[in-house]
Order: C-alpha cells, then structure tokens, then sequence
C-alpha cells in the first residue's frame, strides 16, 4: 500500500455503497418485503426463457459475441426503434450492445466528457449517473423536479447552461419520479440543446410502462438525430433483471466514441442472453400492451394500499416505482424512516433524499416498487397500515 495516499479515488469518495445494495442486505437480514430495488419477483414470458435455453444448447454466445453485439440482437434493436418510433439506425453503424443500461450510461460519460464539462441532469438522479458523471471528472448541475408534480422548470433549465455545459442527461420515464416528459417539454429542450449545441443522453429504459402519455424518444425530433445518444435494456421490459442486455443507439460517430469506451469496461456480456433478446424484441405489440396493462394495475393496487396507511402517494405516469411523502404519518427524516421499517412492519422501501445533491429536496420522499406479485403488494400495504394503527 502506498503511504499516505487514499485507497479509493477521490471522484468516488461520496458514493461508497449503493442504497439499493443496503437495502436489500435489510431486507434479507430481517426477512422483509423488499418493495426497494427494482426487480419482478417472476420472471417473463416462457417463450423468451426457453430462447436462451435453446442458444445455450446450440452453441449461440458461449464464446465471446461481437463486440457491438450479436448481429441478431443489433437487427432487432434496429427494428424495434423503427417499429414504435419510426426512427431509422443501422445496426451495423448505429447499435451498440452493453451490459445492461447502467454500462450504457457509464461508457457513454466516459466518451463524451472531457474533466470540467458540466453535465445537466434531472434531480432527483437514480444513483449511477452522479458515480458515471464524477468517474468520468465531470460536473453534474441538477434541475430540480419538485413535488407533487415533478415537473421540469425549462426556465431554470436554460439559466443553468452555460459555455461549459456540454451535456444534457435526461431521463423519461423518470425513476424515482414517475414523471413522463410531454411533448412540449421535449420540444422546448430539444431546442435548448440545438441552440447551445448540447449534446444529449436520454435513459429510456421505462420507454414501454408509460400509463398516461405517450413516450417519445427526443432523438425523433428536428436536429436531434446527430446530437443524441439513446439508451435501453431488456430487463425492464422482459422482467429478466439479471440478464444484463442494454444497447445504445446513435449516429455513427456517436456510438463509434461509446464503443471505445465500453471495449475497456466489459469487451462483451450476456451471449446466449442477446438471441433471446432478439426474440424478445419482435414480440408482437399484444405483449407489450399487456405488460404496461398489468403494471398500471398494480401501480393502482399499491396506491390505493399507501393512501390506506396514510401516506401521501404522487400518482406516477411510468416506470414501475411510485413516490410517497411520509409528513402525513407525523415522520420527517425518510432515510431514518427506511432503515426502521423492517423492524416497524417488516417491509423496505428507498429514502428519496439519496438521489438528491441536496437531501432536504427530498427529506421526506420515499420511493416503492409495485413490480411484484400481488399478493405480495397486498400483504405489504397490510403490514404498512400498521404505521397508522
């Protein structure tokens, strides 16, 4: 060990372990309901499972895949932008496969920024943009999304560019929020981004559970083609987590300077797991309305068992997660009010205030995940009314 010198580099310091990781290491040692970190607890369709089965045993992805991916999966990924979005890629050119979208977000930062650029992004941050953000010895600038309605000030957003701004990160549908970008927003940031030739990185990873709206890729709008790198991933839309299969789509360049970075942090993921995402893709649009009909009605479901046990609930318009105050219950600190729940009633939620630069943003948010079965959300909002009884 070299004496005197820190172990851990200083950019990471402040981040140490993830809430997520925390939180279900509470949720395992106390035998909680775990309605923290965002994962189904079933798995998605057969059909989709048995595809990797079936390239398992034939032999597809065992070896080390394509760097960009496997040309299947970059096809289907190319088709997919073009069938609901009407966005042509090449998926030779233009697609990118990574492990996962968190990979995605990682590479993408360390390919477009440069130490001291300044980084705009939506406060509250899921956690891996600010450690993406510093890795890469950036800034990050939050706009602040304020509750009930979460949604961005595009006056504010334009003060806070300035000549050293060089990337806007949005992210709709937004996790932890549940807010949906509409279409005037997006046009009125697109602009933003073409008149100060930004560059912009958009996590659409809830692009297919969005309740009320529509999701729109911002990439779709005029002079945004050639400025912005898109990013997704399968586990979110397939309930396969752990697969581990994101992809990036962009213009050639774009996607050139992304896959030069992420050479270096996995080569390649996930093999077998591509051809079945390829598979996945193509499914037909009945699945994809099922799925976000299923998801919409769980969310309802959790809801209405928060506002039973007294909590204020923020109505999410996507994603899987909703946000609830905890003033109502007579509790102000949503951190200590997290590490106590399992005790309390047995159930795991996410402080807010750790996606937050400024904590007191989110002091008394607490963030719930409704992607599981539902006699498990049932039971859950029954141990929660414990808290007003």
């Amino acid at each position: 060990m070299t004496q005197g010198r820190p172990l851990l580099n200083r950019r990471l310091t402040e981040f140490g372990t993830t809430i997520f990781a925390e939180m279900s290491a509470l949720a395992a040692r106390t035998g909680s309901i775990n309605l923290g970190q965002g994962f189904p607890d079933t798995d998605g369709p057969d059909e989709i499972r048995e595809a990797a089965v079936r390239a398992l045993r034939e032999g597809k992805g065992n070896q080390y895949p394509p760097g960009p991916g496997v040309p299947e999966l970059r096809a289907a990924i190319s088709e997919h932008q073009q069938r609901f979005y009407d966005l042509p890629f090449d998926p030779e050119t233009e697609v990118l496969v990574t492990a996962g979208a968190t990979e995605a977000i990682a590479a993408t930062m360390l390919a477009l920024l440069e130490p001291g650029d300044e980084v705009i992004a939506f406060e509250p941050f899921y956690d891996s943009y600010a450690a993406c953000i510093a890795m890469a010895g950036a800034k990050r600038v939050p706009l602040t999304l304020h509750a009930p309605s979460f949604r961005p000030d595009l006056d504010e957003l334009r003060a806070k560019i300035t000549p050293q701004t060089r990337l806007l990160l949005l992210n709709t549908p937004h996790n932890p929020t549940g807010m949906v970008l509409s279409a005037e927003e997006q046009d009125a940031i697109a602009a933003l981004a073409v008149e100060h030739d930004l560059l912009v990185v958009t996590d659409e990873v809830y692009e297919h559970l969005v309740y009320e709206g529509t999701h729109r890729p911002i990439a779709a709008l005029p002079g945004m083609r050639e400025r912005t790198v898109s990013i997704s991933s399968a586990g979110k839309t397939f309930s396969f987590t752990g697969w581990k299969v994101g992809w990036v789509t962009a213009n050639g360049p774009l996607v050139a300077a992304v896959r030069t970075a992420k050479q270096y942090l996995t080569y390649v993921s996930s093999g077998p797991f591509q051809y079945a995402i390829a598979e996945a893709l193509r499914l037909p649009d009945s699945y994809f309305d099922g799925f976000r009909a299923d998801l919409r009605r769980k969310r309802d479901l959790l809801g209405d068992g928060l506002r039973a046990a007294g909590f204020e609930v923020y109505q999410p318009q996507g994603t899987y997660f909703i946000t609830a105050d905890i003033t109502p219950l007579g509790e102000k600190d949503a951190y200590a009010f997290c590490r106590a729940l399992p005790e309390r009633c047995g159930v795991v939620a996410i402080p807010n205030s750790v996606f937050y630069d400024d904590p007191d943003a989110g002091r008394s948010q607490v963030r719930f995940t409704f992607c599981k079965r539902d006699d498990v959300l049932d039971e859950a909002t029954s141990r929660l009314q414990r808290l007003a009884s």
